[in-house]
């Protein structure tokens, strides 16, 4: 007999539980008063030329996929933030991150001939198939469910979609460890900013853009291992990172 379908509050708990293990045991190392620029450094550099760089692109092979119009105008106001920033401070996230780059410090050349580690490398190829998979359902789990989300899932998905109120931004950007223990202007932090300012609702779009449109339970089942896979490798990537900058589990 086959198994049957999940219902689409089941299939979401199995993708939050998933989200759960979106952890590593160097980030609070990374986020501590203790991590050096050095050490920033090539962490920024792997996360820029891993997704930060080239998100809208992996959202783009999506929407290129042609999913139903209400998926496709998800995607593109998201392509549009992106790129060009729009719906927010009028820059280009990949751009809003050198900025916060040149306030820690680094010039803008330094982000522009990366060399990937081994893990990232692999870990960026995967994304490279996975966001240009045939089936648009499975690229758009992986980058706007895993890609773009965090552990923090399921407390957002338990929190109405609201914008953050310009209190809370400031209140965001003042705690941040750039800020706190980096001495890095809140000026310079506007990537952080237009995040929160366009972001409230994408968790929750996120979820029902993929929940909403697996049909069946083969469809379903493929995606979470899809997910899982991805989970692996960006656990393996996080620790290539982590090896490279010298830090080692407390």
């Amino acid at each position: 007999m086959m198994p049957k379908v999940r219902t689409r509050l089941q299939f979401r708990n199995q993708l939050l539980n998933l989200m759960c293990h979106k952890d590593h045991w160097a980030w609070p190392q990374f986020v501590g008063p203790s991590v050096s620029k050095a050490q920033l450094k090539i962490h920024y550099q792997q996360e820029y030329a891993v997704y930060v760089r080239d998100f809208p692109v992996y959202l783009a092979r999506i929407h290129g996929k042609n999913p139903p119009l209400s998926v496709r105008k998800m995607l593109a106001e998201n392509i549009f933030e992106e790129d060009t920033g729009k719906l927010s401070l009028g820059f280009s996230h990949p751009g809003l991150f050198i900025t916060m780059m040149q306030g820690l410090g680094f010039y803008g050349r330094e982000f522009d001939q990366i060399t990937l580690l081994p893990a990232t490398q692999r870990y960026r190829k995967w994304l490279d198939r996975i966001s240009d998979h045939k089936d648009w359902v499975v690229g758009a789990a992986v980058m706007t469910i895993f890609v773009e989300g965090s552990l923090h899932d399921r407390a957002e998905m338990n929190r109405p979609a609201r914008p953050k109120t310009p209190r809370q931004i400031s209140a965001k950007i003042n705690s941040h460890p750039l800020v706190t223990y980096h001495g890095v202007n809140p000026e310079a932090m506007d990537l952080i900013r237009a995040h929160q300012m366009v972001e409230g609702g994408h968790r929750h779009d996120a979820y029902a853009m993929v929940v909403n449109h697996a049909k069946t339970r083969e469809q379903q089942d493929h995606i979470l291992d899809v997910v899982q896979k991805t989970l692996d490798l960006w656990q393996r990537y996080r620790d290539g990172v982590a090896r490279a900058c010298g830090l080692h589990p407390l």
